[in-house]
């Protein structure tokens, strides 16, 4: 049985479908009116090796606000129902990616509980079109709605698009550090508690 799965969530200023399989081999599918945040969805089913789908349509007549929000919503969703009671995994992934002068380090922990440390401090306001205040939202909605603990720190970076695509090509590799099979756990879930 595969660890994928398929969540819609319609609100009055969004509507979103996000299908996830975790054992996939990077394919991506985008339409959400927001090219520059599909370029960066790439990244995470690229470098996760995630097959990822992501259809939205919001009152980006307003701002794309909302939009960004409720993706990063709707993905935690159907992240968290993708992992399941995640017995087996190693539950923490890392990882530090480069791109020329711009260096970002993601960790994070399928711990059950949300929170997230965004520690980016972008050159610039906006990249093309996209206010790159809408990241720090869309990584919030994530984790509320996945249960990761996420730190995410772009430790250096002159250019704006440099920054951000360090930080979701290292968030891709630490979603798929962290939801791996370990073969000594078997079937236990990783924790004292017993549950995450």
């Amino acid at each position: 049985m595969g660890r994928n799965a398929k969540v819609e969530r319609n609100t009055l200023e969004t509507r979103i479908a996000v299908e996830i399989e975790l054992d996939g081999s990077g394919s991506a599918h985008f339409e959400t009116g927001l090219p520059f945040l599909e370029h960066m969805l790439d990244q995470i089913a690229r470098h996760g090796l995630l097959d990822l789908s992501v259809t939205a349509q919001g009152d980006l007549h307003i701002d794309a606000h909302h939009t960004v929000e409720d993706i990063g919503i709707t993905l935690g969703q159907a992240f968290a129902a993708a992992v399941g009671d995640k017995k087996g995994i190693r539950r923490y992934g890392h990882a530090y990616v480069p791109l020329d002068e711009a260096l970002s380090r993601v960790v994070l922990d399928l711990s059950g509980r949300p929170g997230l440390t965004f520690d980016v401090d972008f050159t610039r306001a906006m990249i093309g079109g996209f206010d790159v205040d809408l990241f720090q939202e869309f990584f919030q909605g994530f984790v509320n709605h996945a249960a990761v603990t996420l730190h995410i720190d772009n430790l250096r970076g002159t250019n704006a698009h440099h920054q951000v695509e360090t930080v979701f090509k290292a968030f891709g590799r630490a979603l798929r550090m962290a939801i791996e099979p370990d073969e000594r756990l078997g079937d236990v879930v990783p924790s004292t508690k017993g549950s995450l």
